[in-house]
């Protein structure tokens, strides 16, 4: 199912810079106003059914989020067939969604919180390390007894998947970045591994062992108790623009 979705999705896009070219050329296929009004409220709908998706199947991804991508998008294309009254303007008349969301909020059972330590120098980060440079799509390290090696890992689109679980960490300390426009990073590490994480996102969830943070311009940092003294260590920094960050210890 999720792949038809990004797959529709990617179509959607595709066709609109298809239509967008040859308006510059002068010829007008559709109307380019229509189009756009179409097609956008779309990828909208179909952005938001992807997270929802995520969060009830996979185990990550803001459902508060996605499902008011839904409700965004079901009413822009609602207006388009005239059924009702509803246009990107009207999206703060959608105010009250926040109110039942916090009655979501307020009778979900509380997470355990684990102890953070808020002293963290991002400027570590700016090292010059070995570095590997991805555009779009996924990237997995999977592999059995793979050596584990400072990364910065960069991209337009795509999911991201690290298993330390299988891999060979070196007595040291390990730098690991990811930054990415929209995708999900899915991280799991042993939990005889010491390490600290950074995760901010522009439009999406993230959730480091519990400690949780969705919606707009979240940000979480944790580091484990005995991160400063610990030999063997994984230092993560992520950054995205829109989708969901996931760590867990195993």
């Amino acid at each position: 199912m999720i792949f038809r979705i990004r797959s529709l999705t990617a179509l959607l896009i595709m066709l609109l810079g298809v239509v967008l070219i040859f308006e510059n050329f002068g010829v007008e296929l559709f109307g380019t106003s229509s189009v756009w009004s179409f097609i956008l409220p779309l990828i909208i709908l179909f952005l938001g059914i992807h997270i929802v998706y995520d969060h009830f199947k996979r185990g990550y991804g803001g459902w508060m989020f996605g499902s008011f991508l839904m409700i965004f998008g079901s009413l822009l294309l609602l207006n388009i067939f005239d059924v009702i009254q509803f246009e990107f303007k009207d999206v703060f008349k959608l105010w009250p969604l926040f109110i039942i969301y916090v009655g979501f909020l307020i009778i979900r059972p509380p997470r355990r919180r684990r102890p953070r330590i808020t002293t963290y120098d991002k400027s570590s980060y700016k090292q010059k390390y070995n570095w590997k440079n991805y555009s779009i799509g996924d990237h997995e390290f999977k592999d059995p007894n793979w050596k584990v090696e400072p990364m910065d890992l960069n991209g337009l689109a795509g999911d991201y998947y690290l298993d330390f679980t299988k891999a060979f960490i070196p007595e040291e300390e390990i730098p690991i970045t990811i930054h990415s426009l929209a995708g999900d990073v899915r991280i799991l590490v042993p939990e005889s591994i010491e390490f600290r994480a950074e995760a901010t996102v522009k439009a999406g969830d993230i959730d480091i062992v519990g400690n949780r943070g969705d919606g707009i311009n979240r940000h979480v940092f944790y580091e484990t108790p005995a991160y400063a003294s610990a030999t063997k260590k994984l230092d993560m920094y992520i950054d995205l623009k829109a989708g969901s960050i996931r760590i867990d210890s195993v």
